[in-house]
């Protein structure tokens, strides 16, 4: 089963890499934009999507304001980005946010902002993937009943690509997301050109009238319309997930890490707020519409559009418009930028296992998810975030506009709190700092954070207050659920470290009084000899064999062939009427322990050790149950005494006992007793199996 196993991990993971290489797998900054800049870039794929229906519920001419929430969230945008190249700088040791917090706030605050960034790195997962799945279904509609088929499927792949390296998966990922880039570019660049010289034709949906929600009649009149415009900042402000991700990955990049991880985040500020105004603009200038219920509220001719319409998303509207006589182009368009939608959760896929390393060094997670797998990833991380992204996908039927409600409340806790941290910081560093020209620099770091505090925390009041209800909560009962969790993990580890400290070394070597052997048999063959030998070559105080009678003649017949070899060793039989061979010998050994509270009992299990995977079917696994009671029995040690089937050497080893075994019991009993020290020589197997002492099996 391991070999079978380990060809497969073998395909899709690849050999592993040494420690030593763990360098090698450092990214340079073409590399690490695609890598931790795709969720950013890619976000606005569905940001400007989220505006335009957010605003379509107050009618088409609450729409004209999505320029001006754009801007907003570019400003934003700009505040985070500056902000954020200060902690890469203050910070380069790959924390991020639940770094900064947690020397700056506390460990409680780091914990807070731990579990927002752990929850928002799944959401991102599910969100990117389930967007990507709506531009698949816009090229082939023939797939939209698919989506939650495809998008399982895709978050899969995305998890065996980043368990091979992250540089490995930043080499395929970075061809898409530049030819990203690139295509949106041509897009915006040609759909300007056509507006400037009045050849810009109108989306399909502009000639749709759209139905105003009732109470919405008036437009955005009143606090109602202030609140709508502020819901429809909250949804276009996703296009600032992505952004921590770079300060939590900084140990990924290259030398020097600090500066080459500030330019990568520079770039992504300046690329994403600059695709992110081209795709709000020209959605504006070809008309398009968009809204929630597209089946009801758009109306063809005063008749709604009806199911058989399919809403395709803005950049797939305004592409079909600017490249209306070249359809190739508008069919490369959405191929890419479903694709680098898929592509972003890659971000988190870089993200999560990272920061959830750091979370488990420090104990508040399991300590599994701070190893390296084969490839040098965190394959532990990754898997977790696999499960995490699916759970969302099919709970929410991958369904964008319902995922992404739940999105970004985690992204400005993190963000607020982190500028809140970094203000503490060049605070305390200000009072030792003497140098001139670094205080000045101090100085300008904390204005720059400061105004992270005041942007990043109007945000999150406003996200609280027109998400919560819409999906919002849910995230927040994740959080609180992730922080209660990991206190426990902390805690359960700080109470493992002080029971398992020695107080006193004398206490600790103190010996058992005495070491009371158990040896499982079934009946008398080469596993039970083994059992036996190895057991005597311990030298216990006392040796028992013990069987279990579940009334189809077995113990008999042991019973015999005990006697007829005249075995010194006492043989124990256990009465099961109820034919339950683990309940009564778990009872017998915990009787030992009760009748001798300082003795040590010791259970040798003969085990089976079977050449094949497909072999494991064919044995029970009484030893695993075994050793799963027993592991909680105190003073009770568990030996396992390895047979492996089909070895050719064990045969020949044990030959002369196989043979005289055919002639009688009693040979074969003399051959164990004059052979005691060929056996010991020959105990080296290994692994894990059947008990031996197993009839069922045997």
């Amino acid at each position: 089963m391991r070999d079978f196993a380990d060809r497969i991990k073998r395909l899709l993971v690849g050999r592993p890499v040494p420690s030593g290489a763990l360098g090698e797998t450092l990214l340079p900054k073409r590399i690490a934009l695609p890598v931790f800049a795709s969720d950013a870039l890619s976000s606005v794929g569905y940001a400007p999507d989220e505006v335009l229906i957010t605003l379509a519920v107050a009618g088409v001419a609450a729409t004209s304001l999505s320029p001006w929430v754009a801007l907003a969230v570019v400003g934003v945008l700009a505040v985070v980005v500056a902000s954020y190249r200060q902690t890469v700088h203050a910070y380069p040791s790959g924390g991020g946010d639940y770094e900064v917090v947690s020397a700056n706030l506390g460990s409680h605050a780091g914990l807070l902002v731990a579990s927002a960034l752990l929850s928002d790195y799944v959401l991102t997962v599910a969100v990117s993937v389930s967007s990507g799945t709506s531009y698949l279904a816009a090229a082939l509609p023939a797939l939209a009943p698919y989506k939650v088929e495809i998008a399982v499927a895709v978050a899969t792949v995305l998890a065996v690509l980043n368990m091979r390296g992250s540089k490995e998966s930043g080499r395929a990922f970075a061809i898409p997301t530049y030819l990203y880039m690139g295509v949106i570019g041509i897009m915006a660049v040609a759909g300007f050109i056509q507006e400037l010289t009045g050849r810009l034709g109108q989306a399909e949906s502009a000639g749709f009238d759209v139905v105003t929600y009732p109470a919405w009649e008036q437009g955005l009149t009143g606090l109602a319309g202030g609140f709508l415009v502020l819901r429809a900042f909250s949804s276009g402000c996703a296009a600032l997930t992505g952004v921590e991700a770079i300060s939590n990955g900084v140990p990924s990049f290259q030398r020097p890490k600090s500066r080459n991880a500030a330019t990568t985040l520079l770039l992504l500020g300046g690329i994403a707020a600059l695709m992110l105004m081209s795709v709000i603009h020209l959605a504006g200038a070809v008309g398009v519409r968009m809204v929630e219920d597209p089946a009801h509220q758009l109306l063809r001719n005063g008749v709604p559009v009806g199911d058989t319409y399919h809403q395709d998303p803005a950049i797939g509207q305004i592409a079909a418009t600017v490249f209306s006589g070249f359809r190739p182009m508008f069919y490369l368009v959405a191929a890419v930028t479903g694709l680098i939608l898929v592509l972003a959760a890659n971000t988190a896929f870089n993200g999560f296992p990272v920061l959830a390393s750091v979370l488990a060094r420090d104990e508040f997670l399991p300590r599994q998810l701070s190893q390296r797998g084969d490839r040098l990833a965190f394959s532990n991380g990754i898997i977790v975030l696999w499960l995490g992204a699916v759970a969302f996908l099919v709970g929410f039927e991958a369904n964008t506009t319902r995922l992404i409600q739940l999105y970004i409340v985690g992204v400005f806790i993190s963000f607020t709190l982190s500028q809140v941290g970094m203000v503490r910081h060049w605070t305390r560093e200000l009072t030792i700092a003497t140098d001139s020209k670094a205080r000045s620099r101090m100085h300008r770091a904390r204005i720059i954070n400061a105004i992270g505090v005041l942007g990043t925390g109007t945000v999150l009041v406003i996200v609280l207050l027109t998400k919560f209800t819409r999906g919002a909560w849910i995230t927040l009962t994740i959080m609180a659920l992730l922080y209660l969790v990991m206190n426990r993990i902390r805690r359960h580890y700080r109470r493992v470290s002080e029971e398992v400290a020695i107080s006193d070394l004398h206490d600790a070597r103190v010996l058992p009084a005495h070491v009371h052997a158990i040896v499982l048999a079934s009946r008398l063959h080469q596993p039970t000899l083994r059992a036996l030998t190895y057991a005597q070559s311990t030298h216990p105080t006392a040796l028992e064999a013990l069987t279990v009678d579940t009334g189809d003649g077995g113990a008999e017949r042991l019973l015999d062939a005990w006697e007829e070899a005249d075995i010194a060793v006492p043989l124990t039989v256990l009465d099961s009427p109820y034919r339950d061979i683990t309940r009564p010998v778990i009872n017998y050994v915990r009787s030992v322990r009760r009748e001798s509270p300082r003795d040590l009992v010791v259970v040798f299990l003969p085990e089976y050790i079977v050449r094949h995977w497909w072999e494991q079917i064919l044995h029970n696994q009484t030893a695993l149950r075994l050793k799963t009671v027993l592991l909680f029995t105190p003073g009770v040690v568990v030996a396992s005494v390895p047979w492996q089937l089909g070895l050719p050497g064990q045969r020949h080893i044990h030959h002369g006992v196989r043979a005289r075994t055919a002639e009688g019991i009693i040979d074969a009993d003399v051959a164990m007793r004059r052979h005691v020290d060929s056996h010991l020589s020959h105990l080296n197997g290994s692994g894990t199996g059947d008990v031996g002492a197993d009839r069922q099996e045997n």
